[in-house]
């Protein structure tokens, strides 16, 4: 499809701009504007993907909402740092 849009001056140069940044000609740099808002993904969007599928941080943002806050004041503080320790039973590494 081909599509032809009047610009203004500033305009064309603010689209040139940023496809440069990018190290995109304005045309390339559009089809992935064009590609990101069919996914979803552009700020200021809806966050559903046009696969009708909530993206998964939605999903465990909303499941982490019934967790009770006594269920977080167990979790030993450096879960992060030793996860392998927690999840497969190696030795901590920070000890």
């Amino acid at each position: 499809m081909t599509v032809t849009i009047q610009l203004s001056d500033d305009q064309a140069a603010a689209l040139q701009a940023q496809a440069a940044a990018e190290g995109l000609t304005v045309d390339l740099w559009l089809q992935r504007l064009a590609e990101r808002s069919a996914l979803g993904l552009l700020p200021g969007q809806p966050q559903t993907p046009a696969t009708g599928r909530r993206p998964v941080w939605e999903t465990i943002t909303e499941r982490m909402k019934s967790v009770p806050a006594e269920v977080f004041e167990r979790l030993p503080r450096d879960g992060a740092s030793e996860h392998d320790h927690y999840l497969y039973g190696s030795p901590k590494r920070n000890q």
